[in-house]
């Protein structure tokens, strides 16, 4: 990390760099952060997307309860942080990954999704021979088709195999309901994530009626969270990805937050008045998701990635920019850009204020 560059212009930026303007992100975790405060649900935000414990304490103190992680390694870095109010949404499994679940949990409350009891039997396992009590969250799958036992009975079912061992404690369901995100009719939209979501919750209260707790119903990305936050029985809401705002969030997920994350690139040929080529390509920023997009640029016929540069046609000749001037490109899909980088440079009025690294070991495992 260069710290000398704190307070430096961006013209001392070397590029490509992942940049993420502060006011914009401020305003973003603002938006979401205010709509789960006035739902009366909490915020538990997703680390997937930034990885890094300075943003995850950014979020915690607009309002964030604690953090979501995807992979076991982020939670490990969270944990290290300080951040002691971790939720894996995702199932550990394989002894050696158990085995660093528990070690985890010796150092913070840590929450853990399952989904089928032979993973069930061997979180019990690993637990009562460490002397300790691990929290897990039943994953309901609620129509996306991926992880996740069925809502209703598989539940309950599920609920009851928990139960039966004492090193673990049930403290609630999950569900992500991805497959409503690109709904384009916004009443059909709504329709589908409240018939997800309202699984979710009757799959809590099936469980409720016979005698099992439930305290947790956690649900909600940045595609779905604006009616999520809404809807009743929900507790808590996991959308942590806008707070950059993406191309992705904005014209697949059809949710109005600003771009914040952007890859500063230079100009580096100029082949013909219509073409413009920069210093930025596919091992700068994903296209897999969404394509990143070009601010700041006259009418554009074409974008196009190769391994190391981005290719911007023009609709009519232009002789600006020039061969060394920036461009500022929003990330297609944040998730899957981050990680390309060693840190994450945070911007205010054209200078750098802050710089974040991306934790190499929170990266992958």
């Amino acid at each position: 990390m260069n710290a000398s560059l704190i307070g430096q212009p961006l013209s001392a930026v070397d590029t490509p760099a992942l940049l993420v303007d502060l006011d914009v992100m401020e305003r973003n975790i603002a938006r979401i952060a205010d709509h789960c405060a006035a739902a009366g649900v909490a915020w538990r935000p997703h680390c997937k997307t930034h990885k890094s414990p300075e943003i995850a304490k950014c979020l915690i103190a607009a309002g964030a309860r604690g953090v979501t992680c995807a992979k076991l390694a982020e939670a490990e870095v969270m944990v290290a942080a300080g951040i002691d109010d971790v939720l894996i949404a995702n199932q550990i499994a394989g002894s050696l990954k158990i085995e660093r679940l528990i070690a985890l949990r010796r150092r913070a409350q840590v929450s853990v999704a399952v989904d089928h009891p032979d993973n069930v039997s061997a979180l019990a396992d690993a637990a009562a021979a460490a002397g300790l009590v691990l929290s897990v969250v039943i994953e309901v799958d609620t129509g996306t088709c991926r992880a996740g036992v069925l809502p209703g009975e598989p539940v309950l079912a599920l609920a009851r195999s928990v139960g039966a061992y004492p090193s673990l404690h049930l403290a609630g369901v999950m569900t992500w309901e991805g497959h409503t995100t690109r709904i384009d009719d916004p009443a059909e939209k709504r329709a589908a994530i409240e018939e997800a979501v309202g699984s979710l919750v009757a799959s809590a209260e099936l469980c409720r009626a016979h005698g099992i707790a439930i305290d947790v119903v956690s649900c909600g990305g940045t595609g779905t969270y604006l009616t999520a936050a809404t809807l009743p029985g929900v507790s808590e809401i996991q959308a942590g990805g806008g707070i950059f705002g993406d191309v992705r969030y904005r014209t697949l997920y059809h949710v109005e937050l600003e771009y914040g994350l952007t890859v500063l690139s230079t100009v580096t040929s100029r082949p013909t008045p219509n073409r413009i080529v920069c210093d930025a390509g596919k091992k700068a920023m994903s296209t897999d998701a969404g394509m990143p997009l070009p601010l700041g640029l006259p009418p554009l016929r074409s974008v196009g990635f190769s391994a190391e540069h981005g290719k911007f046609e023009l609709v009519s000749p232009s002789e600006t920019p020039h061969i060394g001037e920036r461009l500022r490109l929003a990330v297609g899909y944040a998730d899957t850009t981050v990680h390309l980088h060693q840190e994450i440079l945070g911007v205010r009025n054209g200078r750098v204020e802050a710089i974040w690294r991306v934790p190499a070991e929170a990266k992958l495992r």
